[in-house]
């Protein structure tokens, strides 16, 4: 069997920043196995599958290590090889994620706009199991559908984190987002997601679904500029619109080849 193949650099206008994203566009679904050691075999934070049907575009994301319920790079990803490479025809692509139902992403010139589900969050006690794999550290702790996210005093303190990877994989989650007030832009934040074969991701746009809704109440305004900041680092325009979060952001393909199986 032979698959196409793209590797993008999502939230990002050039090569070798933002996070990369392998897509895979498959004629009809491959056994979930195959799915997961292809996954694996890209070693890459996501690899995302689709399929076309007649009203909508079938999406799935596998890390390293499992199925998860949303990504927000790979699904900016897979847009940008569906209007760029694969023949897309208008401005808006309808996802449909099994998991997190109906996507959609819009091309507004060299941009792509995604329109994703509110997280829901609430606060919850900044436990030692949350301290402890973190130096310094957070000040706020709120939990997620899938992730804590740990507040921090400053942009400074989450640049230079010193963080124990082993303790973070103990905790129950996905994943841990950390955040703080930006200097330049509105917030800044990491995650890392040793649970799910992720150990630091660049770039996490399902992690934006969650931090909107913070940063939107404490600095009082809907649109907010934010940058994740690990090393490769991806820029993200967020707007709360109600139930849903737009995330704005580019992608660049780095790769296109075939997979043979």
């Amino acid at each position: 069997m032979e698959l196409k193949i793209y590797q993008v650099d999502a939230f990002s206008e050039k090569v070798f920043g933002g996070n990369p994203a392998a897509v895979v566009p498959l004629t009809e679904w491959l056994e979930d196995e195959i799915l997961q050691k292809i996954a694996l075999e890209n070693n890459l934070s996501e690899t995302a599958f689709y399929v076309r049907e007649e009203k909508n575009i079938v999406l799935r994301w596998f890390t390293p290590g499992t199925e998860v319920d949303l990504c927000g790079h790979a699904t900016l990803a897979t847009a940008h090889v569906l209007f760029e490479h694969e023949g897309f025809q208008g401005s808006e692509i309808s996802f449909l994620s099994p998991r997190s139902g109906i996507l959609k992403v819009k091309q507004e010139g060299s941009q792509l706009v995604m329109d994703f589900p509110l997280d829901q969050i609430q606060e919850i006690e900044l436990t030692e199991q949350l301290t402890k794999p973190f130096n310094p550290k957070p000040i706020l702790a709120f939990k997620g559908k899938t992730d804590y996210i740990l507040i921090f005093e400053n942009e400074s303190q989450i640049r230079n984190l010193n963080f124990d990877l082993a303790r973070i994989a103990e905790l129950p989650v996905r994943g841990v987002i950390v955040t703080a007030k930006g200097i330049e832009v509105d917030f800044v934040s990491r995650f890392f997601g040793p649970q799910v074969g992720v150990p630091e991701d660049p770039v996490t746009g399902s992690a934006h679904t969650s931090l909107t809704p913070i940063w939107s109440q404490k600095l009082g305004k809907d649109e907010l500029t934010a940058v994740q900041v690990s090393p490769r680092e991806g820029k993200i325009g967020c707007r709360l619109l109600g139930e849903r979060v737009i995330l704005t952001g580019n992608a660049v393909t780095y790769l296109i080849g075939r997979i043979f199986i």
